[in-house]
């Protein structure tokens, strides 16, 4: 899962980065209003994080912006601003929540959990296609009772595909959602690791292989029939 955040305080931004890339999340940073909202329109996110606050461009009409585009983005705002009529401004400006600095870290993995939680198929912390379940909060893998080790990328990777079982994935689309902006991806970044996770959760297990390659397009999971 990808995520932008727009945050002029370096070391705000640069901590929750880390800490969100420890969760597994792919994670862009934008300093300045502009250049976030920017990366908001081009690129694909899961969820955005945006500091009310901003130099140039108030994070209000970033978010604004982004709802005038008809995007539908999980937007979070982080803010100094505790007030009740500020919250209320926020989120009739279409953010989904809405977080008062100082913060817990721990406070705002959960909220970004909760929100992502919103999405079409993500209503459940643990994912399950077949029987191959996924725990976004424990990073526990299992195929038929059987527990699987995976690494941070390519943990993030099964759940792009687990989220969206029986959908063709393009190259583009596992990129924009996996690797973030600043990721040195070659060309056969996206076959080595599809190979990465077959050996670990196709080749042991007998029966149809749940990973398939669906020529000139990309790559789908699907259960077994």
């Amino acid at each position: 899962m990808r995520i932008l955040i727009i945050e002029d305080d370096h070391k705000i931004a640069n901590a929750v980065k880390k800490g969100l890339e420890q969760e597994s999340f792919a994670v862009d940073v934008s300093y300045e209003g502009k250049d976030g909202l920017g990366s908001a329109l081009t690129h694909e996110y899961d969820l955005i994080i945006i500091d009310r606050m901003l130099p140039e461009i108030d994070g209000l009409k970033i978010c604004q912006a982004i709802r005038k585009e008809g995007q539908h983005t999980p937007i979070l705002f982080l803010t100094a601003k505790d007030k009740l009529g500020d919250k209320v401004e926020g989120l009739n400006a279409g953010a989904d929540d809405y977080l008062v600095k100082p913060f817990a870290f721990e406070e705002l993995l959960a909220r970004v959990r909760a929100l992502l939680r919103r999405q079409p198929k993500t209503v459940e912390n643990v994912l399950k296609v077949d029987d191959l379940t996924l725990n976004t909060h424990t990073f526990e893998v299992e195929r038929a009772g059987k527990k699987i080790s995976l690494s941070s990328k390519e943990f993030a990777l099964l759940e792009y595909l687990m989220r969206n079982p029986g959908r063709i994935l393009t190259k583009d689309n596992i990129i924009a959602h996996v690797w973030d902006y600043d990721a040195d991806i070659l060309p056969n970044t996206i076959e080595v690791y599809i190979g990465y996770l077959r050996h670990k959760i196709d080749q042991p297990f007998d029966g149809p292989a749940l990973i398939q390659t669906v020529r000139g397009f990309g790559y789908k999971l699907v259960a077994k029939k």
